[in-house]
């Protein structure tokens, strides 16, 4: 007999009908005796794996924009920290981290090691949402830890070493990131139980990952020359900086739709919100830029898209400050996109990113070398962001999914949600900033991994120093060409140069046609 739904042959078009989910063992059943995929919507399943990719294009994003952003000499180490991060996380994910924050018994500030190594993690619904498996929910939060490693790490930028910085990483991961996330996103979490609502990582990644860029800022100390001439540099690769805001934005609406945790209207708001505040920054910050130096600059459009919407530091500052204020994602509209209407996102553009635009001066007046500015952009930008989310939040978006159930926040007069709002984000930052501090002093106290490169090592760059590797060819031409007139020998590289020239040479990125002829 033939199943038939509204006169259609369903067995003619191969079609497999959801039922509710009825297992009760840890995997959500035997796959060798029946079908596990019945209980899941073939679509959202295709958008979380596809959501989990394009997340996973966001990181190497982080690494090109930092690439960018940075002296040449430290370009490549930027990249390679970035890509680090994926692996190393992806492996302390798998490993312990993914059962620490979301483990079904979880506590309401960690979870336990029920599913270490994956253990029992296959076809039953997720703690984040009963519409896709644990299996997918748990490489598609892998890829949120990976990504908000990558954004912290940027603070050891031109002067950090890197094995120390990837020892950070699983530690800061497990200690600080892993519990965050438990307590937001668990079921069982303490922030989740309050109300506060946080949709796609305004405090488990940005004000987590910029406060311990901060911590890390203090704790490595002040690159050689700040404050000075030396560091008043513009951006080294405007293509590396345009090549890391397309895959940003591009991953950027898995990161925020994809965090519906299914295919739905919910997750479209999310991606219409998203793009809307990158579209309008970009756009008003290109605009703001001609009317200063009337150049249509790709630097200044790339910025906006990045950084939201903010504005331009007055045309007589610093090289470096105008540099450091391009450097992060939209982060306001993160912890609201599942929960705001369209036409929040313009408002939440120009107020995240102006606050935090103002807010890369704090560096100056603590006297502290976020060479980055990620404190300003993600601590600073997901603060403002989660505050706003308790005024625009609104029950009808959320429902767009057709089962969550929120009070909303100001827009439907639950005054409270505010008060959630920055409790949650305070307490993130506390904990962040304090924990990240403590990890680095103790590893700061361990033979073989003190944070801070030497000031050879400074003066020659990271990427010769570290990596022994370069971002562009012609690097190694400018070495063969200094090979002829040094007698100083560099003990990282091999190769005999004077360290100054050799600097100079590098930072100018490139050597007389005359001197590359006459080689």
């Amino acid at each position: 007999m033939s199943l038939t739904l509204g006169g259609i042959d369903l067995d003619a078009l191969n079609y497999t009908i959801k039922v509710p989910y009825n297992g009760t063992t840890p995997t959500g059943g035997d796959s060798l005796h029946a079908d596990l995929n019945i209980f899941y919507n073939a679509g959202d399943i295709a958008w979380m794996i596809t959501s989990t990719a394009l997340v996973l294009l966001m990181i190497p994003g982080v690494g090109f924009f930092y690439s960018g952003l940075a002296r040449r000499k430290s370009a490549l180490s930027l990249i390679w920290l970035s890509v680090m991060s994926a692996a190393v996380i992806s492996f302390q994910w798998f490993f312990w981290g993914y059962s620490l924050a979301f483990s079904h018994t979880a506590g309401k500030f960690l979870g336990d090691l029920e599913n270490i190594g994956f253990r029992n993690v296959l076809a039953a619904p997720s703690v984040g949402s009963p519409k896709i498996p644990d299996l997918l929910f748990a490489v598609y939060q892998g890829m949120f830890a990976a990504i908000t490693v990558a954004l912290a790490v940027g603070a050891v930028a031109e002067r950090g070493r890197m094995l120390p910085c990837v020892i950070f990483m699983l530690l800061w991961s497990t200690l600080i990131y892993d519990p965050i996330a438990c307590w937001t996103w668990n079921t069982s979490g303490w922030v989740n139980k309050m109300g506060g609502l946080d949709f796609a990582g305004g405090t488990p990644v940005h004000i987590s990952s910029g406060s311990a860029a901060l911590a890390y800022s203090i704790m490595l100390g002040k690159r050689r020359g700040h404050g000075t001439h030396e560091l008043n540099y513009r951006p080294h690769n405007v293509t590396h900086i345009v090549i890391g805001t397309v895959f940003l934005w591009v991953g950027w609406f898995g990161f925020n739709a994809g965090s519906a945790l299914a295919a739905n209207m919910r997750a479209v708001m999310a991606a219409v919100v998203t793009n809307l505040a990158a579209s309008v920054g970009g756009v008003t910050w290109c605009v703001l830029d001609y009317r200063l130096e009337r150049k249509w600059s790709t630097v200044g459009f790339c910025s906006g898209v990045v950084a939201g919407l903010g504005k331009m530091p007055p045309i007589n500052q610093p090289v470096e400050c105008m540099k450091n204020d391009l450097t992060q994602i939209s982060v306001a509209i993160t912890p609201g996109s599942g929960f705001v209407p369209a036409w929040s996102a313009v408002i939440y553009g120009v107020v995240g990113a102006a606050g935090a635009n103002y807010a890369t001066k704090l560096k100056f007046v603590l006297g502290i070398d976020d060479a980055l500015d990620i404190f300003a952009e993600h601590a600073v930008g997901g603060l403002i962001g989660n505050i706003l989310t308790g005024f625009f939040a609104a029950d009808y978006i959320a429902h767009l999914d057709g089962f969550s159930e929120i009070p909303g926040g100001w827009l439907n007069h639950h005054w409270v949600q505010l008060g959630y709002q920055v409790a949650d984000s305070v307490s993130g930052g506390v904990y962040s900033f304090g924990g990240t501090c403590i990890i680095l002093f103790l590893m700061n106290l361990i033979p073989g991994l003190s944070l801070r490169a030497s000031e050879e090592a400074e003066i020659l760059g990271i990427d010769d120093a570290e990596i022994g590797e370069f971002a562009y060819d012609y690097v190694e031409l400018t070495r063969e060409v200094l090979n002829d007139t040094s007698d100083i020998d560099s003990k990282y590289s091999g190769e005999r140069h004077e360290l100054n020239a050799h600097e100079k040479n590098r930072e100018s990125g490139s050597v007389s046609r005359d001197n590359i002829e006459s080689h």
